[in-house]
Parts: C-alpha cells; sequence; structure tokens
C-alpha cells in the first residue's frame, strides 16, 4: 500500500475542493457574524476536513469495488487493477473517517463535528450505498455532502448554525446536480455498462441537457438571494458573472446535448464553486452593501 495509492483513494481534488468551501466559510464567518479567526482554528478545520473527505472517498472505492472494473474512467483504481487489498481501503477508509470526527470535536466544537459526521454519513451511506445504484435522483440528494463541509466551517467559527450559514452551505446542494449531470453525460456510456441508474443514462442526453438548464437557472436566483440575507456586493457581482456564464453554456448544451459538449460544460461548471466560495470570503473582507 504506497503513498501514490492512498492519494488516489482519497481523491485529493474533492479533498482540495471540500477543504476551501470549509476554510473560506469559516472566514466569512468569523467576518460577517463573529467572533474574531481563530487561525489555529483554521488549521484544525483544515486537518479535519481533508481527512473526512479523503477517508469518506476510501470507503466509496470499497463499496464500488465490484463495479468499477466495468467503467473505463474507473477499471484503474487501486481496488480492481490489484495494487491495494480491499480490505485494506476499508480500513483506511474507516479509520481516517472517525479519526476526523474525533479531530473535529476535541479541537473545533460538537457543531462542527456533527456537520463532518453528516458529510460522511451523506456521501458514504445515502449516496454510494443507498441510492447510487438505485435512484436517479442520487447525485441530487447525496449532493447534500458537500454543504455539509461548508456548515462543518461555519459552525467552526461561530459554534452555532444560523440562517445564513445554511443557506451559503446549501449552495453546493443546489449546484451538484448541474456539475454532476455534466459529468454524467460525458461518461453516459461507462454508467449504463456499470447498470448505474444516472440521469443520461434513465432519461437520455437531450432531456438530462434540460434538467440541467433548470437546476442551473434554479441556481443563479438562489446565490443572488444571499445578499438579501446579508452578503454583500463584491459576491453580488461575482454570483452575477459567475452563475451566467453557467447559465449560457448550459443553455448552448441543451442545443447540442453531446458528450464532447458535456465536456465543455462541465469544465465551466467545476470552477464555479471554488469561485463563489472564494467570493464570499472576500466579500467578508471587504463588506460593504447598498
Amino acid at each position: 500500500m504506497g503513498a501514490k495509492e492512498i492519494l488516489e483513494i482519497s481523491k485529493p481534488r474533492i479533498v482540495v475542493l471540500l477543504v476551501i468551501t470549509a476554510v473560506t466559510s469559516m472566514f466569512a464567518a468569523s467576518k460577517l457574524i463573529g467572533p474574531e479567526l481563530d487561525y489555529l482554528g483554521l488549521l484544525h478545520i483544515i486537518i479535519a476536513g481533508s481527512l473526512a473527505s479523503a477517508g469518506s472517498s476510501a470507503l466509496n472505492h470499497y463499496y464500488d469495488k465490484d463495479i468499477d472494473p466495468m467503467m473505463k474512467r474507473t477499471s484503474t483504481r487501486p481496488i480492481p487493477s490489484g495494487r491495494m487489498k480491499a480490505r485494506n481501503v476499508l480500513i483506511y477508509g474507516v479509520g481516517v473517517s472517525a479519526t476526523s470526527v474525533i479531530y473535529a470535536a476535541l479541537t473545533l466544537n460538537l457543531v462542527s463535528a456533527f456537520f463532518i459526521a453528516l458529510g460522511i454519513f451523506f456521501y458514504v451511506v445515502i449516496y454510494t450505498i443507498w441510492l447510487k445504484r438505485l435512484n436517479s435522483s442520487n447525485i441530487v440528494i447525496g449532493g447534500f455532502a458537500g454543504s455539509a463541509a461548508s456548515m462543518a466551517g461555519w459552525s467552526a467559527a461561530t459554534g452555532s448554525m444560523d440562517i445564513l450559514g445554511f443557506l451559503v452551505g446549501f449552495l453546493v446542494f443546489v449546484w451538484t446536480p448541474s456539475h454532476f449531470w455534466c459529468l454524467a453525460m460525458k461518461i453516459k456510456d461507462d454508467y449504463a455498462d456499470a447498470k448505474v441508474p444516472m440521469l443520461p443514462v434513465v432519461i437520455g442526453m437531450q432531456k438530462t441537457s434540460k434538467y440541467i438548464l433548470v437546476n442551473t437557472a434554479i441556481l443563479l436566483p438562489y446565490s443572488l438571494m444571499l445578499y438579501a440575507f446579508g452578503l454583500g456586493i463584491v459576491y453580488l457581482v461575482i454570483a452575477a458573472v459567475s452563475g451566467g456564464l453557467m447559465l449560457a453554456y448550459h443553455y448552448k448544451l441543451t442545443k447540442n446535448p453531446t458528450s464532447e459538449f458535456a465536456w465543455k460544460a462541465y469544465k465551466v461548471t467545476a470552477p464555479y464553486l471554488t469561485i463563489i466560495f472564494v467570493g464570499i470570503a472576500i466579500d467578508a473582507a471587504f463588506h460593504f452593501r447598498f
């Protein structure tokens, strides 16, 4: 079990994305709600968040070990390729996930630890084990795992959860279907081979592209609405521009619902979350409203 394999089952790109949402949420909460930012706390949320994401990703690798060989995208993963034993991945996943929750409870607070545990539960149990192979709404409901990362960061700063903290976290939930369905359109045949009922497999590419457009048409006003709950002008501009760009690409996708264009739309959709959460942090640092 080498370092390369451990890194691979930990899905580092997802770790980075979720840590960014948690850290920016923590920073924004400390500026907008208070108390003053604890920089040691920032380090603790990075460690706890990284462990939670890595552990739950490993458990996802373990549970999907039977369908991964069927899909081109996942057939070279450490378990199906024989580079790691399934049992070792399971031990690593459970151990690292449990450590993240205990670490958060000891270094941050119980509310933050609760949201970290909730994120792990949603990704591993609700999405991976229960819904992924059962229902085409799998990623819609499973998307709350990402929201929990933001809420963990917010509550790490404030010690509680308020309406703005919840709504900021819920942004991840609203964004996830547009993001993931673009990817699902790109690798539709993979999911069909593995009999995973992702939306394009169930209803086809054209209808999926319309679902993506509708979802983004909900995401844009939702993101702008956060101004009414206390975010400022800097955030509003960033949300309008980035959300508008996504909407334009997803409209084009309905006119050209191919796996090639879905991949282009995915590349536009993917950075949105980082941009919007960095925008929230910048807005909190230079906060002004009309």
